[in-house]
């Protein structure tokens, strides 16, 4: 844990991402791709109302962000 909030890591599909959920806004994601072009490169949710995740929802997420990615230039387009 940091001071920022809750650490973890996830791997799906081979990608591994870092899952930050800060202690001050419950329900909020934060998601970097660590196997990405660029480890700083990921993307963010917040559930309404707020409430903590599990593994499926996040696994969810993180596949709907890599089918948005172009698998050329690694990056959203």
């Amino acid at each position: 844990m940091t001071e920022d909030g809750e650490r973890s890591r996830i791997t799906v599909d081979g990608e591994e991402f870092e899952v930050v959920q800060p202690y001050d806004s419950l329900g909020t994601y934060h998601l970097s791709w660590v196997t990405g072009p660029d480890p700083q490169y990921g993307f963010g949710f917040r559930i309404h109302p707020p409430a903590p995740v599990g593994r499926a929802e996040l696994e969810e997420a993180v596949r709907d962000f890599l089918s948005q990615v172009d698998p050329t230039t690694g990056y959203i387009e």
